[in-house]
């Protein structure tokens, strides 16, 4: 088991397949020439499925595959196939638009659960954040999705100025359809742009919420990241991820192994450890995974005190998002 020195189990990995998406959002990926990093310096098919089998060796019964965008990462198809045959929960975080070019291999492998990040029910609007045309085909793609009964939950970075007016929109779409609707409080990273009244609160967004639609509160799984609400007579949930007005880091049982085999104990922390050169030279990564879980902060990766409205974002060290992996 991979413990901490605050007592915390971890046994849930995010794996980053790619820095490369074909969508260019506003506050992860803005820029059009962006420069990702060439192949030699990915995990190739073999690395991946052998660092992956050491973090199940060591406790992890859950996989994510991430981005950039997964989907775009030509080895697509072999690597989620060796991690299927992990005796672990695999699953995957997208933009949603190539879904119905895999949803068979989904279905082969045992996913049940896709998490697709949506900022807004606005075809023009998800133009103006995307630069990509391409609404249609990605909740078309979640409608499929449905229709071959898996679990879908719906990111939504909420950023003040936008939000506001598309919150009971999403929560109306759970009326009629069983999505799980997950607002996303803004953080900051490298090159996002975020300041601290770009932030609004699960709090303000409930108030909000509760102005049009009698709510209920639903329990909370441990590790949720996520405080669940249903609207009464809906079918589906809503919910916030409060990591900036509440964070969650006391449950944390989360790693990070970025596209470059870094692996990063905290979505905030600057730590890294080189898993893959250490790989590549033929010695041993236990070692340091151990170390960098021993090593991890007890809140927000260190870079930050539980009150955002003091946060600095021009001294917190990390990744942009899309370096990271979502």
């Amino acid at each position: 088991m991979l413990i901490d020195q605050h007592k915390r189990v971890h046994n849930y990995l995010r794996i980053s397949l790619t820095d490369s998406c074909n969508f260019r959002c506003q506050y992860c990926m803005p820029d059009e020439n962006i420069q990702c990093m060439p192949n030699s310096h990915l995990m190739n098919p073999d690395e991946i499925e052998s660092l992956a089998k050491t973090f199940v060796e060591l406790g992890v019964d859950k996989i994510r595959l991430t981005g950039g965008e997964p989907m775009v990462r030509k080895e697509f198809v072999d690597i989620i196939r060796r991690l299927a045959k992990l005796p672990v929960e695999l699953t995957l975080t997208t933009n949603g638009v190539l879904v119905h070019k895999h949803i068979d291999l989904f279905k082969e492998v045992g996913i049940r659960s896709v998490n697709v990040s949506l900022d807004t029910l606005n075809p023009e609007v998800f133009h103006q954040i995307t630069k990509r045309n391409q609404f249609q085909q990605v909740w078309d793609n979640i409608l499929l999705l449905l229709k071959n009964d898996f679990r879908v939950k719906i990111n939504v970075v909420a950023i003040t100025g936008m939000i506001e007016n598309e919150l009971a929109d999403f929560v109306k779409v759970t009326k009629d359809l069983p999505l799980h609707i997950r607002f996303i409080e803004f953080m900051p990273f490298a090159g996002n742009h975020w300041k601290t009244d770009q932030v609004l609160t699960a709090r303000q967004m409930l108030e909000l919420v509760e102005k049009e639609f009698d709510i209920v509160k639903l329990k909370d799984a441990p590790h949720d990241t996520a405080k669940k609400y249903k609207a009464v007579g809906h079918q589906g949930t809503f919910a916030f991820i409060t990591t900036m007005s509440e964070h969650f880091c006391g449950d944390c049982n989360r790693m990070r192994l970025t596209a470059d085999g870094k692996m990063k104990n905290c979505l905030f922390g600057k730590d890294e450890m080189d898993l893959l050169g250490t790989l590549r030279k033929g010695e041993p990564v236990v070692p340091l995974i151990e170390k960098s879980i021993y090593i991890k902060h007890a809140i927000l990766g260190g870079q930050f005190t539980k009150d955002y409205n003091q946060a600095d974002v021009d001294k917190i060290k990390n990744r942009s998002m899309i370096k990271i992996g979502g």
